[in-house]
């Protein structure tokens, strides 16, 4: 069984996290529950952080949220000094509640509203990354109206389809996101806005998708962003102080993936933007990237309690968990895999192969296909590991099932930092037709 963080077993035989038993945990806040191992996102932070300093590179190094938004999650990366990554009015005004440094908040998205542009400008925010025309025509406007300047980047598409699903692969031609780096889009967009009264351009910006487990594509991004940004040079003069390579750095949910460490990522990542530019005499641009499933993603884990079992003779013995589909959507929407592990057994033999079943109301609601554990009883607690990233994100309330606590442990501590939903919170926003304000308006 592989272990991630501070995870051990006791000498109960139980998992533990942060030094403190997954069964005690369990109890005391409810099943399912989302478990934030901090330490271990901590020392994620230092080390991209940290790889930087160490090389004498000016960096961001931005939470990308989408992987887990809270208030709690946000302090904690600011306290980290990290920038943060947020994609939504959503998720910025999250940050702005969580006291995050407004000079350090990017903001992204390929459909951002007039709305969320205001927002963001009001907000003084660090920087926009701007994914199309349309949004550039929207600044143009907002900016000039509200006589307000902005840092952007330009997000280009450099053409690199990463080896990774295609529903996680952002970099390549055929995107939604993006100016095509090939085809003279990004050329009209630097045009567009490099003389602007209001908008200020940093550089560029790409993301070529995620679980990525080599550097060679992110090498390969850099010199493609960095031919670009020499060609700018020589046709105008315009030199980029930005360049961002976005995330997508990979973790281990099961044995088959073999991530490389976060040093590593950056080590070659710097030694290719250097290599490119060093033989132009182009100066060394301030380098940003995104890490999000890698800070949060295996420092997170699900705890549920099992149900029923049905045993399909010859074929299948289903055990059924209190949470699913639900809190877990990644198995059913792109065949995800993790990895589990029964929390109060974790010195029994591995003997019964099982297919761990969600509660919704759907034949594709199933965790994990097809994994051996101890022989398990109604009751027992099981733990499925690197849950941190995309779990609670894109959590929802089918069937009417309320989302789950999240908590966070370190040093046999522990605190909640998302409620878990009741009954009331799903009906909190319904309208009844006795409602007499709530009629049609002509």
């Amino acid at each position: 069984m592989h272990l991630y963080g501070t995870q051990s077993v006791d000498e109960h035989g139980q998992l533990t996290i942060g030094g403190t038993s997954a069964v005690t945990l369990a109890k005391t806040y409810g099943t399912p529950l989302f478990v934030y191992d901090t330490a271990l996102i901590k020392e994620r932070a230092r080390a991209f952080v940290q790889t930087f300093e160490r090389a004498g590179v000016q960096a961001q190094v931005a939470y990308a949220s989408k992987a887990f938004s809270s208030i709690a999650m946000y302090q904690l990366a600011a306290e980290e000094g990290l920038s943060l990554d947020v994609v939504s009015g959503g998720e910025l005004y999250t940050a702005i509640r969580a006291g995050y440094p407004v000079e350090r908040i990017h903001f992204h998205g390929n459909n951002k509203s007039d709305e969320e542009l205001i927002f963001a400008l009001d907000s003084a925010i660090g920087c926009i990354v701007v994914d199309n025309f349309h949004e550039i025509e929207q600044l143009k406007r907002l900016t000039k109206y509200k006589k307000m300047k902005i840092n952007i980047l330009l997000r280009v598409t450099p053409g690199i389809e990463a080896h990774t699903h295609d529903y996680i692969t952002t970099g390549q031609a055929d995107s939604k996101f993006g100016f095509d780096l090939h085809n003279g889009q990004a050329d009209q967009a630097f045009q567009s806005v490099k003389d602007d009264s209001f908008i200020s351009l940093l550089g560029m910006h790409c993301h070529i998708g995620s679980q990525i487990f080599d550097t060679a594509a992110f090498s390969l991004a850099a010199k493609k962003l960095i031919v670009k940004m020499l060609d700018w040079k020589t046709k105008t003069g315009f030199i980029c102080s930005v360049l961002n390579l976005g995330g997508g750095f990979g973790i281990r949910y099961t044995e088959e993936d073999k991530p490389l460490k976060p040093e590593i990522y950056v080590e070659d990542m710097i030694k290719s933007i250097q290599l490119e530019i060093g033989q132009e005499n182009y100066p060394m641009p301030e380098v940003w990237i995104e890490p999000g499933r890698s800070l949060v993603g295996d420092a997170g884990i699900t705890l549920y309690k099992i149900g029923s079992q049905k045993e399909v003779p010859g074929l299948t013995n289903y055990l059924a968990v209190d949470g699913g589909m639900s809190d877990n959507i990644r198995p059913a929407l792109y065949q995800a895999k993790y990895d589990a592990a029964v929390a109060n057994k974790m010195t029994f033999d591995s003997t019964t192969t099982y297919t761990v079943a969600g509660k919704c109301c759907e034949s594709g609601d199933k965790l994990i296909e097809k994994i051996s554990l101890p022989k398990v009883e109604a009751g027992d607690t099981l733990a499925v590991f690197c849950t941190g990233a995309y779990g609670y994100s894109m959590a929802s309330n089918y069937n009417r099932l309320p989302r789950p606590a999240v908590i966070f442990v370190e040093q046999g501590q522990h605190r909640i930092v998302i409620k878990r939903e009741t009954y009331e919170d799903l009906v909190r926003l319904d309208c009844s037709l006795q409602d007499e304000n709530m009629g049609m308006q002509s």
